[in-house]
C-alpha cells in the first residue's frame, strides 16, 4: 500500500471512528471496532484492553463536547488516525478490512443531493453565513417577511 494511501485510509477511519463514538450507533458497532484494533476474536483479553481504551476516547469526547473543546476532540481523532496507521502498516491485509468496515458504518450518501455540513459558532459577535445551493429571496436585516412580488410594471 502506497504511503498516501494508507494515511487516507487511517484518516477516514480515524473520523468515522471518532463520529460513531458520538452517535446512537456507538453501542451496536463497538465491539466489532474493538475486534478489529485489537485484530483478535472477541473475549480475548486484548479485545477487552481495546474496548476499554475506546470506551476511554468516547468518553473524552462527550466531555469535549459539552465543554465546547474542540481541540480535545481532535487529539482524540489523532491519536487513533495514528493507531489506524501503524496497525495497516503492520498488517497490510487490514486495509481491506478497514475499507469494507467503513463502507458499512459510514453513512449512506445521496452523492447527487447534498453534503453534511457541520458549524460550530463560540465567542462574541455572529456574522450571518449561508452556505448551501439555489437560495432565492433571501433577505437581511430586514424587518421579517418575504419581499413585496414586483407590482404590473416590474417594480
Amino acid at each position: 500500500m502506497v504511503e498516501a494511501e494508507l494515511v487516507g485510509l487511517a484518516s477516514s477511519g480515524a473520523t468515522t471512528l471518532v463520529g460513531l463514538m458520538v452517535s446512537d450507533a456507538w453501542t451496536a458497532v463497538r465491539g466489532r471496532m474493538a475486534r478489529f484494533l485489537s485484530r483478535s476474536a472477541e473475549g480475548d483479553d486484548e479485545n477487552e484492553t481495546v474496548l476499554g481504551e475506546l470506551e476511554s476516547s468516547r468518553a473524552e469526547l462527550t466531555t469535549a463536547r459539552a465543554d465546547g473543546d474542540n481541540g480535545l476532540a481532535r487529539d482524540v481523532e489523532a491519536q487513533w488516525r495514528i493507531r489506524l496507521r501503524r496497525l495497516l502498516a503492520a498488517d497490510p491485509g487490514a486495509a481491506a478490512e478497514l475499507r469494507a468496515l467503513l463502507d458499512e458504518l459510514a453513512p449512506p450518501r445521496d452523492e447527487g443531493r447534498y453534503e453534511v455540513v457541520h458549524n460550530e459558532v463560540s465567542g462574541g459577535r455572529q456574522n450571518v453565513v449561508v452556505q448551501g445551493r439555489d437560495f432565492s429571496r433571501l433577505t437581511f436585516g430586514g424587518r421579517g417577511g418575504p419581499p413585496a412580488e414586483p407590482g404590473p410594471g416590474g417594480r
